[in-house]
């Protein structure tokens, strides 16, 4: 050992804190467990982070990563590495783009909090904030929650919601963190297309040859922003390290963490197949128990895996054959969608809603809710006209003792309300639907699955409607038709997703026939 180690090594041994320092300079996890002493990596987290750190190095020019929601994703992407790389890099122009602009402004203050620590300033004293601790000409130095500026150079962050403005300015490092807010946002047609449009005509066109970008959020539909990136783009799936030693010019590449591992081992993931990914936070029970909730939204969300225009969107359906195994009579509904097209069906479906014995905890009202089930008593699914459907739709409705019908009235709905009502003794009910279809029908889909029962034996008594309902494709536009899913989905909107388990209010022609 010369004397040159010698000496620092006693140095580091006589100051710890140095050692500390001279890894976090060296390293985004040590970086983050310096700069936060309550941070506790996982496997998982080791792992991500130094994907990240090959980022912050600059080895990495175009990187997506997938991972499941509340897994800490933000706080290495958005909070520490821009941080750290504003520290190692003052002249960098970051920009940090969010769904919204708040969410996006809350990225900004943390990275500033970080920034004004007396940590910070020991690790990268020439990168400073305009403020009362910098003694410089810096009063023209911006700063405040939309951008701040590197005092003595030009780097600097700069964070903006989708759709907004990037007019004018150069990005070195453009940093996309949850671009769709829910599973709502990114199941809509229009705003997926605005997302890309903004995306690919606003964000990109900031960007020069030597840009660096990280894409970082869960999946939530196959044509969301990385699904697009991925048809559109070159694009490497890591598994080792050694994948990231040759990345093809201009590639991207993408790193997808299971929540529940699939599949054997790998470097960069080498848990065994069922483990979870922080088992300390989310548990392999409770895992599970979200997909056994919602399949389809879980192999979305927390796997990475969305699927394609083959995947169906629909579970297996449920069947009853003792109503009463479903709980109490609560009331007694149809729902009818008008063909509004000539290549349009009709859907009309009558129900039972019963609620069950026992009670769940619901977190969005924080009490004990019983469950509620739509029991199918009879579908009409045809693509008849209105002169036969206006005899066979009031007469399903008046034969299974329908107390309310509700009645889309879009396009031709509410004259066809008016001829029906003056058939039956239900109590109808139009109304105007002008939510986005799309959107409606997946968001909802898991929910209709477990709270819509169909008789049993509805295979074959219902066929076409069962052949067509069971092979609906999760690719919105690959399917022919989506009366029925739009139906079953208007169902659960009006006698499910509320909550109500009381009667109907003022049915005063409706005959209970139970």
């Amino acid at each position: 050992m010369d004397v040159d180690t010698m000496q620092i090594t006693r140095a580091l041994s006589e100051h710890p804190e140095l050692f500390l320092q001279e890894g976090a300079r060296r390293n985004l996890l040590w970086f983050a467990e310096y700069m936060d002493p309550n941070f506790d990596p996982t496997p998982f987290h080791v792992a991500y982070y130094r994907v990240l750190d090959m980022f912050v190095k600059r080895k990495i020019r175009k990187l997506i990563i997938q991972a499941p929601p509340q897994h800490g994703k933000s706080q290495g992407s958005s909070r520490f590495l821009p941080a750290d790389m504003l520290g190692h890099f003052p002249d960098l122009k970051f920009c940090i783009c969010s769904y919204a602009a708040t969410i996006a402004k809350d990225f900004n203050r943390d990275v500033q909090r970080l920034i004004d620590s007396d940590k910070y300033r020991a690790l990268f004293p020439d990168t400073q904030l305009n403020g009362s601790n910098v003694v410089t000409v810096a009063n023209n130095y911006l700063r405040n929650s939309d951008v701040f500026e590197i005092v003595g150079h030009t780097g600097s962050l700069r964070v903006v919601g989708r759709g907004g403005s990037l007019t004018s300015k150069t990005v070195d490092v453009m940093i996309y963190d949850d671009l769709y807010k829910d599973s709502t946002e990114a199941n809509s047609p229009i705003i997926r297309t605005a997302a890309w449009d903004w995306f690919t005509k606003v964000a990109q066109t900031r960007l020069h040859n030597d840009s660096q970008q990280l894409v970082v959020f869960t999946r939530w539909n196959p044509d969301d922003i990385i699904g697009k990136i991925i048809d559109s783009e070159k694009v490497v799936f890591a598994e080792r390290w050694s994948d990231f030693d040759n990345i093809p010019s201009g590639a991207w590449v993408l790193v997808n963490f299971e929540a529940i591992k699939t599949g054997e081992p790998t470097e960069i993931d080498n848990r065994e197949p069922g483990q979870p990914l922080w088992p300390q936070r989310h548990s392999l029970e409770r895992l599970l128990q979200q997909k056994q909730l919602d399949p389809l939204g879980f192999q979305c969300l927390y796997q990475g895996n969305p699927g394609d225009a083959t995947a169906y969107l629909y579970q297996p359906f449920k069947t009853w054959v003792d109503k009463q195994d479903w709980g109490q009579y609560v009331r007694s509904g149809c729902y009818v969608d008008v063909a509004d097209q000539g290549d349009d069906y009709l859907f009309a479906a009558s129900y039972d809603i019963y609620r069950s014995e026992n009670q769940i905890w619901n977190e969005a009202k924080h009490r004990m809710e019983p469950l509620l089930f739509a029991l199918i008593t009879d579908i009409e699914f045809t693509d008849e006209s209105t002169e036969v459907t206006t005899v066979t739709v009031p007469r399903m409705i008046n034969n299974n003792g329908v107390q309310k019908a509700w009645i889309e009235s879009n396009n031709g709905g509410s004259q066809y309300e008016r001829v029906v009502k003056k058939k039956v003794r239900a109590l109808t009910v139009p109304f105007y639907q002008s939510d986005n279809k799309e959107s409606r029908i997946v968001t909802n889909a898991p929910f209709v699955n477990q709270h819509i029962i169909m008789p049993f034996g509805w295979e074959t008594r219902y066929k076409k409607f069962h052949d067509h309902i069971v092979g609906f494709l999760r690719k919105f536009d690959a399917n022919t038709h989506d009366d029925d899913a739009d139906g079953l989905t208007g169902i659960y909107e009006k006698e499910i997703a509320d909550g109500n388990t009381k009667p109907y209010n003022a049915v005063s022609r409706g005959v209970r026939v139970h």
